[in-house]
């Protein structure tokens, strides 16, 4: 469990879809604003972004094709870091409206979620009363009867159009254990391909819960089923971001934080952008000795395509 010699890539996931523009008026909602956060998160550190789109005017998340190549190009000229594109959506997004953007973008990296799971995000309705926008509320209410649907089936369509198809790799976003031994099936099929990025997730009503004793059995399953042949990388959500984050490097992993996973920066402190979090995650490594990976690093350790081969 000692720490490895090699650099630590951090990504950076700028909004995703689990928080509402009640919760923070730093989270970025326009292309603009996505874009903003982008290249500060790239600046401050973050070799790769982990992007999805909203509604411009009310926040809301979009599949929408046309508002992904509203700041995909722009990313790409303003940074170097690798663009992660998502593949989870949001709620109730069919898995086609889920591939419309990245399908379009043939990107480096998309995130790929490795089995279906409850994803209840109602618990944070509780916690505010004046809403911005009538589709918050109910949007998170909505998650007690909600299953998040990734099938085997689905997974291995996304693995066939988007990976074969497309060139694209993959961050593999396991929320549980059972999610690991999903990934070594469809690595035993030959359908993925090594060395594969392995996103461990915790904290997430539904998946496995952020305890220490979690994130060290995660990592030692992953090495009983993966061996050397993975990069292995934690986010967790809320205040656990940064101490799992910690953790997770000083085992010899990479890191995720963002304002997708906590919109705060300390206790009772708002983040007022994803590059506050890059900083200090960024910090915490420097100082425990660790050195920070950059974009081509990250592509090199990853055997992406290259910015080159995409299509924005």
């Amino acid at each position: 469990m000692a720490a490895s010699k090699k650099k630590v890539i951090i990504s950076c996931a700028l909004t995703g879809s689990i928080h509402t523009p009640t919760m923070s008026d730093a989270l970025p909602v326009t292309p603009d604003e996505i874009v903003e956060q982008g290249v500060g998160a790239a600046e401050a550190g973050a070799a790769i972004l982990h992007l999805h789109a909203r509604d411009p005017r009310t926040g809301q998340p979009t599949p929408d094709p046309a508002v992904f190549m509203e700041f995909l190009p722009r990313l790409k000229q303003s940074t170097d870091a690798v663009l992660n594109i998502t593949t989870g959506g949001s709620l109730n997004m069919t898995v086609q409206e889920r591939l419309a953007a990245p399908l379009l973008a043939k990107p480096e990296m998309c995130s790929l979620n490795m089995g279906s799971m409850n994803f209840g995000i109602f618990p944070l309705a509780d916690r505010y009363s004046n809403w911005k926008h009538d589709w918050e509320e109910p949007y998170l209410r909505s998650t007690d009867d909600f299953i998040f649907r990734n099938t085997f089936r689905d997974i291995a369509y996304i693995l066939e159009h988007l990976g074969e198809g497309c060139g694209t790799r993959f961050e593999f976003e396991c929320y549980d254990v059972g999610h690991l031994y999903n990934l070594a099936h469809f690595l035993d099929r030959g359908l993925v391909k090594t060395p594969l990025f392995i996103q461990t997730i915790f904290g997430i009503l539904g998946g496995i819960g952020a305890e220490e004793r979690n994130l060290v059995f995660m990592r030692e399953t992953a090495d009983r089923l993966f061996g050397k042949d993975y990069e292995w990388s934690v986010l967790a959500a809320g205040r656990h971001q940064i101490p799992f984050t910690t953790m997770a490097a000083v085992m010899g992993g990479n890191v995720r934080v963002g304002l997708e996973d906590s919109l705060y920066l300390a206790k009772g402190r708002l983040a007022r952008n994803s590059a506050e979090q890059v900083a200090k995650i960024r910090r915490i490594l420097e100082e425990l000795s660790l050195e920070v990976a950059t974009p081509e690093e990250a592509r090199a350790m990853l055997d992406l395509k290259g910015a080159d081969q995409v299509a924005f």
